[in-house]
């Protein structure tokens, strides 16, 4: 079975990782592909449903797997007894022809690094790294990369890339 292309997109806090994905998915989608995307949160207790609803109530009463299933989508999710590597997760996606995942800086997997002006330095490995999106006062700062440049808000420049390097490999 082939596995689904994935990039990850990192980057510090603030870096505008998010707005990026948003607007890859949006160009993604704009050119027939079908996306799923993965939002790594490193803090444990986010709420994904809404209390006293009743999915929120079957959580609350003990129930390890909650599905909500309507005419129009479906949503599941789950307790874990411990964090899930992306390689755990990735199996669980099928449908889609890309995955755009913002963090999981360690994984070791195709990476886009977005750049603020108040960053110094890059945080990916270098071996994973297949592009840099930083803002403009920040382009200067990553003369000598061997990976191409791109401008924060060049989306179709950045999809252009990302066709070439997972989606036509």
């Amino acid at each position: 079975m082939m596995s689904i292309p994935i990039v990850t997109v990192i980057g510090r806090s603030g870096s505008g990782k998010t707005t990026l994905l948003e607007r890859l998915v949006a160009e993604f989608k704009a050119r027939g592909y079908r996306v799923a995307t993965i939002k790594h949160h490193s803090h444990a207790g986010f709420e994904i449903d809404v209390p006293g609803k009743d999915s929120w109530r079957f959580a609350q009463a003990g129930s390890d797997v909650v599905i909500i299933a309507a005419p129009d989508k479906i949503a599941q999710y789950e307790k874990l007894e411990r964090a899930l590597s992306i390689e755990e997760i990735l199996p669980r996606i099928t449908g889609v022809d890309l995955i755009l995942a913002e963090g999981y800086s360690q994984a070791r997997l195709p990476s886009i690094e977005v750049v603020g002006s108040e960053s110094k330095e890059l945080i990916s490995d270098p071996r994973q790294l297949i592009a840099v999106a930083a803002d403009n006062h920040a382009l200067g700062l990553l003369d000598g990369l061997t990976v191409p440049r791109f401008a924060r808000d060049a989306v179709p420049e950045i999809a252009n890339l990302i066709e070439r390097a997972v989606l036509q490999a």
